[in-house]
């Protein structure tokens, strides 16, 4: 990657101005765009549980068909992750935001008309390239505009619009899917319906001013943060604080690296260690995540619930993921995101081994409740951390790549449960995801950094210089060269 040169005063003022604006209607506006693509992200991933135990009899699927046919979506999925990282570098994050709502709405819609199983599957393959795109590009866009003091609760806030989906794709998989022979269309027709609004509303998204500085679009920069400025002190009635406190490192660079040179740089020496603990823990949740998702309605009628119980289960399983978020949002900035991670990971585990020996429908719904409660949290963390922890002229390219990584466990996992649960059962099955989760909880334990409190040109210089894991008070110091 070549760098062009350090920020001019006027680049860094720029920086400061934004990072000093306290939180209003006008920031949370853009959470509230990003956040609800993910939530019909969300209702897309939750609906495939509801309508495989309707179609899996309908087009006489064998368990390795089921098992890829849960797969599609994420499969597309790791295909949108990494395009949607690398060009979000490049060309903005504003368009591949509208880009990928309009591609997953398109193939949703075809999706609900599908004749077969193999139509269905590249449909909601191809609709799944929308969602990877979507999901790897919201975290890093808002965290773009939010101070460093809020980040870590913000973004962790942000991902309770996962769990708001699977609530509402839970509803409506309980009430539409066993009401018709036709539910499981209509339940994919009413997921792409909501995506219409939000690609109008979206149209007055701001492009985000730390992309355009790097991209050398400094003016542009100014005017969003100006306008910004305007409207927020216009909502607090008051002068804004100052920005002279704000910690922007005054070595911060303004990089220009192209595909290539972004992929690489996720690599060098900075960023070995990050990089290595973010596809392990991505990989490792995504799978016992997806897994957990895809297969549970099905295994909970395996062992003998009825397709109405199970969904009804799993229905409560889903209205734990909200709390998930949010307490583990707060705990960001309590704990800091890599032992935010750590505990919620341990958590999850520790309730699939009880999920794995239960043997009542009271018991499989109580354990399941909290393996989802802490499944989210873990996403809460690893989110949040994904999308601070690179340098902006490389950020959507880092949390595209370790996403993608991550997908291989999310693709892998239904079709290996499918064919392991011959041989090991409900139990071996639900042991092995608590295995992989306590093996990522080691890797995030050791390699973790700290960013807590930090902005993310202050994330970045210290990264590069081995610095990252300081307290925010020590660094925030030696930046200021004192």
């Amino acid at each position: 990657m070549t760098t062009d040169r350090t920020l001019g005063p006027q680049e860094l003022n720029i920086l400061r101005r934004l990072e000093r604006l306290p939180m209003t209607w006008e920031q949370w506006k853009l959470l509230l765009m990003g956040g609800m693509g993910l939530t019909f992200e969300s209702v897309d991933v939750a609906i495939v549980g509801f309508i495989l135990p309707v179609v899996i009899p309908l087009f006489s699927l064998t368990n390795a068909q089921t098992g890829v046919l849960g797969s599609a979506s994420i499969i597309g999925y790791m295909i949108g992750a990494f395009f949607a990282g690398t060009l979000g570098d490049i060309i903005g994050r504003k368009k591949v935001m509208m880009y990928a709502l309009f591609v997953f709405a398109a193939f949703t819609l075809f999706a609900a008309c599908a004749p077969n199983w193999p139509f269905l599957f590249w449909m909601r393959a191809l609709a799944g390239i929308g969602l990877g795109a979507e999901a790897i590009i919201v975290g890093p866009f808002i965290s773009e505009f939010v101070p460093g003091n809020k980040r870590g609760r913000y973004i962790g806030f942000l991902t309770s619009f996962f769990g708001l989906g699977f609530v509402i794709a839970a509803l409506l998989g309980v009430t539409i899917v066993p009401a018709s022979p036709m539910g499981w269309r209509i339940i994919q027709v009413i997921a792409f319906l909501p995506v219409l609004m939000l690609l109008w509303w979206r149209r007055a998204l701001l492009e985000s001013p730390r992309y355009l500085i790097q991209r050398g679009r400094s003016a542009e920069a100014e005017e969003i943060v100006a306008g910004l400025e305007l409207k927020v002190a216009q909502r607090i009635g008051r002068e804004l604080p100052s920005p002279d406190t704000v910690v922007i490192p005054a070595n911060a660079t303004r990089q220009k690296g192209s595909i290539l040179q972004n992929l690489a740089a996720l690599w060098r020496p900075g960023m070995v260690r990050t990089t290595s603990m973010l596809w392990i823990a991505y990989f490792a949740t995504s799978f016992t995540y997806y897994g957990f998702i895809t297969w549970i309605p099905t295994l909970l009628v395996k062992q003998g619930l009825t397709v109405s119980k199970s969904f009804m289960s799993t229905f409560i399983m889903y209205l734990a993921m909200v709390p998930g978020y949010l307490s583990a949002a707060l705990l960001n900035e309590v704990l800091g995101r890599k032992w935010t991670i750590v505990f919620y990971m341990l958590g999850c585990g520790v309730s699939a081994g009880f999920l794995a020996n239960a043997h009542q429908e009271g018991v499989y719904t109580l354990c399941a409740f909290f393996l989802s409660f802490f499944m989210n949290g873990i996403y809460a963390g690893t989110y949040t951390y994904a999308s601070e922890v690179y340098p902006t002229t490389f950020r959507t390219t880092g949390v595209g790549m370790a996403l993608s990584f991550g997908r291989i466990g999310a693709i892998s996992a239904p079709i290996i449960i499918g064919f392991a649960y011959a041989e090991i059962g409900f139990g071996g099955v639900f042991a092995l995801m608590a295995g992989l989760l306590f093996l990522g909880a080691l890797f995030v334990a050791i390699l973790g950094l700290n960013t807590t409190g930090k902005t993310l040109e202050q994330i970045s210089t210290e990264t590069e210089t081995g610095q990252l894991g300081q307290t925010g008070a020590t660094v925030a110091t030696s930046a200021h060269g004192r």
